[in-house]
């Protein structure tokens, strides 16, 4: 039986050991292929990763969703607005090339990091900020948290309330706990490549997702361990930090715009933009009939248009 028990963990460990060199050798090539294209901005100690689009004109934030990084806006919005904005599209802390602040499962310490953005960018500005799906929650607190930095918000299916029991997936709450998390994590490159690009039309449904969008948009970056365990932290926080936070939106009184499409898949567009657009007294919903969770993809050019129509309220203010 002592037999037995040893070789189990030998093997266990041998394990272990395979799936750290993959990991590792995972993580080289993904750096590799999807390098760092912005700039590092240093933020209460911690460095910041910002994509810049566009030398001149009013500054336009981007903030990506879950699972994702900064390029998601590369070939979608930053063209789009280049021409007559300086686009800034940073990492959430934790992805892409953003180092992991303390606490950054906090919305707080989220919104402090992209203020932190603004601030170094855009000195003396307001901006308006974008926020797409988790990162609108990142907009709206920014807004709540800085009102002085916000001039409008552009939220593009956001999850804004907390939703009730359940919604968070198995995986998350594996790569979560202090001891089993790390070790779970080091499984991410070996399934999680193969998962996400067949589920990827799932979260463009009903449209079809563009071709290449995988590779275009660095999703591999996701499964490097310490950034598969940071997104698996923050929506693991999410619930309740937007419980603690949804009371508050009536505060907002700079112009918020809402893209949500009705046959999204991803969150409920009754619970969350259903919602909100009760307690923001300057609110414009956009309500895509044939929308799903990417309106900067299908609708992009609509999205660029309401962006610009808060950019211009503040030249003109």
């Amino acid at each position: 039986m002592k037999l037995a028990t040893s070789v189990l963990l030998i093997l266990i460990m041998a394990g272990l050991a395979g799936a750290c060199v993959h990991s590792a050798v995972y993580t080289g090539n993904a750096e590799e292929r999807w390098p760092a294209i912005g700039s590092l901005v240093e933020v209460d100690g911690s460095d910041m990763h910002v994509i810049m689009s566009g030398d001149s004109g009013p500054a336009v934030l981007m903030i990506h969703g879950a699972s994702a990084n900064a390029r998601e806006f590369t070939g979608t919005l930053a063209p789009r607005l280049s021409a007559d904005h300086r686009v800034l599209m940073a990492d959430r802390p934790g992805h892409g090339y953003s180092e992991r602040a303390e606490g950054s499962e906090s919305l707080t310490v989220q919104a402090r990091q992209m203020a932190g953005v603004i601030r170094s960018m855009a000195p003396g500005e307001k901006v308006v900020v974008v926020g797409h799906s988790f990162g609108g929650a990142v907009a709206l607190r920014v807004a709540l948290d800085y009102p002085d930095l916000v001039d409008g918000l552009v939220l593009l299916a956001p999850v804004t309330h907390d939703w009730g029991s359940g919604g968070e997936t198995w995986y998350n709450k594996a790569a979560g706990p202090p001891v089993i998390g790390p070790i779970f994590s080091q499984l991410a490159p070996i399934v999680g490549p193969a998962q996400v690009k067949t589920g990827i039309d799932g979260v463009f449904n009903p449209s079809d997702a563009p071709e290449g969008y995988y590779g275009d948009a660095g999703l591999g970056l996701l499964f490097r361990p310490p950034h598969f365990r940071a997104n698996a932290d923050d929506m693991n926080a999410l619930r309740g930090e937007l419980a603690a936070q949804q009371e508050r939106y009536p505060s907002i009184d700079v112009p918020v715009i809402l893209f949500s499409g009705a046959k999204d898949t991803v969150i409920n567009p009754t619970l969350h933009a259903g919602k909100i657009k009760h307690q923001i007294a300057n609110f414009t919903l956009v309500a895509l009939a044939d929308g799903g969770h990417m309106p900067h993809h299908a609708h992009g050019a609509d999205v660029a248009d309401a962006i610009r129509r808060l950019s211009a309220t503040d030249q003109s203010s």
